[in-house]
């Protein structure tokens, strides 16, 4: 059994679920309104220190009476183990889940994309709107299991939001002064840059050719 699954069970009874072992992962079954208290127990309790937030992600099945999962991978770089948890989101409740922001800052971008591609509400994330798809946006939610394959709109119908959207209007002056620093580059590094070409990284002068080697 994983090393953190006992200890957790001591600690939170039956605030945890069942547990699930497949291909050397762990996974346990969390409650949804004791989600935020057990990743600070599982990030500061002295023997367990998961500090990394590997991934976040969520997970809706075929079957319909399935609830979507919310999903993070967790990962002690101290003690070098893994944990993954899940939380069970019922579909016909308002699909709302804490944020683990203040947890782990690396959630930010990570729950906006779930939040942008399944329409799960992180609750408490300091600015939750969309990543991926522009604000606007108003087909849905395209990882859901019921989004068409070619979206509800036409390709015309798509086209014309697009290009009716004010990126102005949804983004940080930082995130589009980033955006046109690539039309602010000289015209040979765009060109390698839209090829996909990645620039060799220069030797140190006087590195030792055989540093590293066993």
């Amino acid at each position: 059994m994983h090393p953190s699954v006992e200890p957790l069970r001591r600690a939170f009874g039956e605030r945890i679920g069942r547990t699930a072992e497949w291909c050397g992962q762990t996974t346990v079954y969390v409650q949804g309104d004791s989600l935020l208290a057990i990743c600070e127990w599982l990030r500061d309790a002295s023997e367990e220190r998961y500090d990394f937030l590997v991934d976040l992600t969520a997970v809706e099945y075929r079957d319909p009476e399935r609830p979507i999962e919310v999903v993070y991978q967790l990962r002690s770089l101290e003690r070098g183990t893994e944990l993954r948890l899940k939380v069970e989101l019922a579909k016909e409740e308002p699909l709302e889940v804490d944020s683990v922001y203040r947890v782990w800052r690396a959630a930010d971008w990570l729950e906006r994309e779930v939040y942008d591609m399944f329409g799960i509400t992180f609750r408490g994330h300091p600015d939750l709107r969309r990543i991926l798809m522009w604000e606007t946006y108003a087909e849905g939610y395209p990882l859901r299991k019921d989004f068409p394959l070619r979206g509800r709109f036409s390709r015309s119908e798509q086209v014309r939001l697009a290009l009716g959207a004010n990126p102005e209007a949804h983004y940080s002056m930082e995130e589009l002064s980033i955006a046109q620093a690539y039309f602010d580059l000289p015209m040979d590094m765009r060109e390698r840059l839209d090829r996909g070409e990645r620039a060799a990284v220069p030797e140190l002068e006087g590195e030792d050719e055989d540093a590293g080697r066993g």
